[in-house]
């Protein structure tokens, strides 16, 4: 706090606590062994702010910190959680690789100031996430040659929380994208080009949490 930040004695901060608590105060003393911080207020707990999206996406073989990245920038644009999605071309995520995605997580959560820190579930297998899609009111689903992205949303009715889907590297295969399809999920298109998996998952959120913002205002 005092090396990266240059914060110093009497400057005002705030401490939360990743479950929504924000505490405001002052710092009292700083040495090498930490910080002495003297509260001003009483903790306030904010609830989460417009619509919780819940991220499902097959990266289980992405290699070379592209897992990494994924996470980090969902943390970072306010996903609810990530789940990684076992699918027929991505059958398995070892559970070295969950540990490490999860202090990712918890850094970028710090960094960027989320008062409401990401969760991030353990692997789970595509008939388990079509019960997840069945009971989902929006679930939007990212496949090759569906309907643009905001033409989909804008016809949507507004809802607290939302899932989105993203598939392996080469895609869903046909019958994954019927089961989700029957299931209720809604396919979505994301431009004209074949993307990678972090990618297409950053594009979705991204734009999904600017429409949500948008609705707010609206």
């Amino acid at each position: 706090m005092a090396k990266v930040l240059r914060l110093k004695q009497e400057d005002r901060v705030e401490l939360f606590n990743g479950k929504g608590g924000l505490v405001e105060g002052c710092i009292q003393s700083i040495d090498k062994t930490g910080v002495d911080f003297i509260a001003q207020e009483d903790q306030k707990v904010i609830l989460p702010q417009g619509i919780q999206w819940q991220v499902f996406a097959a990266f289980g073989t992405l290699k070379g910190g592209r897992a990494d990245w994924l996470v980090e920038k969902c943390t970072e644009l306010g996903a609810s959680s990530v789940t990684p999605l076992l699918t027929e071309r991505s059958s398995i995520i070892s559970e070295n690789r969950v540990d490490r995605l999860e202090r990712v997580s918890f850094a970028a959560a710090k960094q960027c100031q989320r008062l409401h820190q990401m969760v991030l579930n353990p692997p789970i297998k595509f008939d388990t996430l079509l019960g997840h899609i069945s009971k989902s009111k929006l679930c939007l689903v990212a496949t090759a040659e569906a309907t643009p992205l905001l033409n989909a949303v804008n016809s949507s009715t507004k809802e607290t929380s939302g899932i989105l889907i993203v598939g392996p590297e080469g895609d869903f295969t046909k019958k994954e994208v019927e089961m989700m399809l029957e299931a209720g999920s809604t396919a979505v298109g994301l431009g004209p080009h074949r993307l990678r998996v972090e990618t297409a998952t950053i594009a979705l959120l991204a734009t999904l949490v600017m429409w949500s913002d948008s609705q707010e205002t609206v």
